[in-house]
């Protein structure tokens, strides 16, 4: 699986931590092996660029999300690695997407919240993820779906760290989309 981590945003993050948890969460989702995503963070004047030319709102927001390859995902209960991905045979590499994450918005919203700016970090990445995993919170099911799997791998995350619970985030919104060929899909904005 290959996880590139680029940090745009003059905030100090650490990478090896965000890359370990978007490593659990694909492992946890049983996503293809040969996968690849792209962790992308950036300032607020790029999220702001990004957030009007994708979403058509003003402003800055804290996740978007931005799917390539389609994904046939895993029956729950059921399947392998080799049972979802791409259409194309084992070996072919399936390119996720980008989740794009602004820390200036993500530590505003994570002081608004009274938790640690790493959990709010943490919580954007997930919801990014399972955003370019074909999950969606538009309707209430699938909102129930998609937090209730979203404070599962956070919880089993910081559970496998050692770092206990920290009181899981409550969602917000997030938007994305693929930056060249469309608007983004959905994503929680205001998570916290």
């Amino acid at each position: 699986m290959s996880i590139e981590i680029a940090n745009e945003s003059g905030v100090e993050v650490d990478e090896s931590l965000l890359a370990g948890l978007a490593r659990h969460v694909l492992d946890d989702m049983r996503v293809h092996p040969l996968a690849e995503l792209s962790v992308l963070l950036v300032d607020e004047p790029a999220m702001t660029e990004l957030h009007v030319r994708w979403m058509g709102e003003e402003g800055p927001t804290d996740v978007l999300a931005f799917p390539m390859d389609e994904l046939r995902l895993p029956q729950p209960g059921g399947g392998s690695h080799s049972d979802h991905g791409s259409q194309e045979p084992e070996s072919t590499e399936v390119l996720l997407g980008d989740v794009v994450i602004c820390p200036q918005v993500a530590a505003a919203q994570a002081a608004e919240a009274d938790h640690d700016v790493q959990d709010e970090i943490d919580l954007l990445c997930t919801h990014g993820i399972l955003h370019l995993l074909g999950y969606d919170h538009a309707d209430p099911e699938e909102h129930a779906t998609m937090f209730g799997l979203q404070d599962r791998l956070l919880a089993s995350w910081r559970a496998e760290r050692g770092a206990g619970e920290h009181g899981p985030a409550e969602n917000g919104a997030v938007k994305h989309g693929p930056p060249d060929t469309g608007p983004p899909a959905d994503a929680p904005e205001g998570s916290g």
